[in-house]
């Protein structure tokens, strides 16, 4: 009977009538086993380390992205910035440890006056990356909000979702909706550390980020962030300005402000840290510094596996891309920068006695970019990463419409962005899935998926209770598997108010304006323009609630809970 041998040192699996000298370490197998390894034979398969596969992380880091032209006058031009994003399933399964922002824009404070005094006081998160010095000006302050996934989320659907996103204090901590930080924490943030106010009183702001109805592929989702004065400036210690940064979305089914960041989550930060350098230099009183957007590659695992040769081979998780009949992925459009004409002033006005306003920013103060697409840089774990570009490069389609252009290419489909790669040194090359040798058994090899998260719960004490909801609880089922649990609040009692000793005059008056802009400002007026192309995407129906009998106007839904729906 023919003996079966393993040959330990090359990791090969033979099979020979006689053994040979020098074949140190072999190991005989009896009958049954011997069959099996036959089996194995036949199939042209391999016993040995060879195909061990490791998940990893730092997969994939860099950025896809744009820059916008600025009128000579932009100083004038930076009181919101808004465009048109493209929303589709860049997965097709909840991936764990998984984060990547769909293309959005950052806005910080104006502070090109300063050339060499820290902004970031001592203490502060910021101030450990000198990289960023010496005025730290770019991790100060910023808005920087829109469509992705997001590594903390805990209650994935496959569609990326829409969250606000600030950092008041240096990246000490960010602030994501009127309750929760963008890390997803179970816990709220700390009462002194709420910092956005529910606006509209026909959306619910979940801390996990909004879902959209369906599988849109491409469909587009607008949002602009404009500075409005919902209250007056005011002096001492800090001083404050007016600037209320207000999102504003343009979907199929919601158009409006949904919520803004109160003017102070800017400016106490120089209270607190006893430094009046930085006083009147945050988002509250400075011009908005806006430039071009990105899509933000931050988390990506990998897999990885070596060949019989012992050359290393990478593979990410599948990133699809929408692509149209010309073989385009267009991802962002009618990228435009307002002056306080597009609406601040109009704003002001009614606040102050005058006329309604209609809440439509006027094209009087707004200018639409040109874009310009801005080179492809993607690193794994530090190492470069080529041959991406002959898959795709980024393109401007019209003047002010930019994405990806896909060519012919042996490294995948039109609109999949290349999966394999084999490490060369210090770079790791795009291959083709029928370029990696089958022995290393990533082709079937699957990502580990997220988990779903524990609820996110608000205390029973503090700003969420003292003055506490008008009506409520109430309960409705997301299209990302949560229940949200909310409560009516009268605007100025909702908690992110509570941390001030604001005057009851104060208080009075921005709650009667607030009613104001509930009974004018409907949620199926253009406030934006309309897109110049493509259709619009549409919220989860479930986000939108209709304020109970006696709350029409001046009452806000709030959320107080969010946990995995119960079947």
């Amino acid at each position: 009977m023919d003996c079966v041998y393993i040959w330990r040192d090359d990791f090969h699996v033979v099979r020979k009538k006689k053994e040979r000298r020098g074949w140190n370490r072999a190991l005989q197998l009896g009958e049954d086993a011997m069959k099996k390894i036959i089996a194995i034979l036949v199939t042209g398969l391999a016993i040995s380390a060879t195909g061990e596969v490791k998940q990893l992380g730092r997969g994939l880091h860099g950025y896809i992205g744009f820059s916008a032209t600025r009128p000579k006058n932009h100083a004038e031009y930076s009181a919101g910035m808004g465009f048109y994003s493209a929303v589709w399933p860049l997965v097709d399964q909840p991936i764990a440890h998984f984060q990547i922002g769909l293309a959005s824009s950052w806005i910080s404070p104006d502070n090109s006056d300063n050339k060499d005094t820290p902004l970031a006081p001592e203490g502060t998160r910021a101030r450990n990356w000198p990289e960023r010095g010496p005025t730290w000006s770019s991790v100060f302050q910023t808005v920087e909000g829109g469509l992705g996934y997001w590594a903390g989320n805990r209650f994935r659907y496959n569609s990326p979702k829409f969250s606000m996103n600030g950092t008041p204090q240096c990246y000490d901590y960010e602030v994501a909706s009127p309750g929760w930080s963008f890390f997803h924490s179970s816990k709220p943030l700390p009462d002194d550390r709420l910092g956005i106010a529910q606006l509209s009183n026909r959306l619910l702001i979940p801390p996990d980020g909004l879902p959209f109805e369906g599988r849109p592929n491409g469909k587009f989702m607008g949002y602009s962030y404009m500075a409005l004065p919902f209250t007056d400036p005011v002096s001492g210690e800090p001083p404050t300005g007016d600037q209320a940064w207000t999102c504003f979305m343009h979907t199929a089914n919601f158009k409006g402000p949904m919520a803004y960041y109160i003017p102070e989550t800017w400016s106490k930060i120089g209270k607190l840290f006893n430094y009046p350098f930085i006083y009147g230099r945050g988002l509250d009183s400075r011009p908005g510094r806006m430039g071009g957007g990105a899509m933000e590659i931050n988390t990506v695992p990998r897999l990885e596996s070596q060949d019989r040769q012992g050359t290393t081979y990478s593979k990410l998780p599948k990133l699809q891309f929408p692509v149209n009949t010309q073989g385009q992925s267009r991802i962002v459009q009618d990228v435009t920068y307002y002056s306080k004409a597009a609406l601040y002033n109009a704003f002001k006005s009614w606040r102050d006695g005058g006329s309604a306003c209609s809440g439509r920013f006027d094209k009087q103060g707004a200018f639409v970019s040109v874009l310009r697409p801005r080179p492809l840089k993607f690193d794994q774990d530090g190492n470069r990463m080529t041959g991406i570009d002959s898959a795709f490069n980024t393109k401007v389609f019209a003047d002010n419409a930019w994405g990806l252009e896909w060519n012919d290419s042996t490294l995948g489909p039109k609109g999949q962005f290349p999966q394999y790669y084999r490490h060369e040194g210090d770079k790791r090359i795009a291959v083709g899935a029928a370029d990696v040798p089958k022995e290393t058994k990533l082709h079937g090899k699957e990502f580990r998926q997220a988990k779903r998260g524990k609820p996110y719960a608000a205390p029973a004490a503090g700003a969420w209770t003292k003055p506490g909801p008008k009506a409520g609880p109430f309960k409705v089922n997301l299209a990302d598997g949560s229940t949200v649990t909310y409560s009516w609040y009268r605007f100025v009692d909702q908690p992110s108010f509570q941390q001030y000793r604001w005057s009851k005059e104060k208080k009075a008056k921005l709650q009667a304006f607030v009613a104001k802009i509930h009974a004018h400002w409907p949620i199926d007026r253009d406030y934006m323009a309309p897109p110049t192309s493509g259709e619009l995407v549409a919220l989860d129906p479930a986000l939108l609630v209709t304020p109970p009998k006696g709350m029409e106007v001046g009452y806000v839904p709030i959320v107080t809970r969010q946990e995995d729906t119960k079947h």
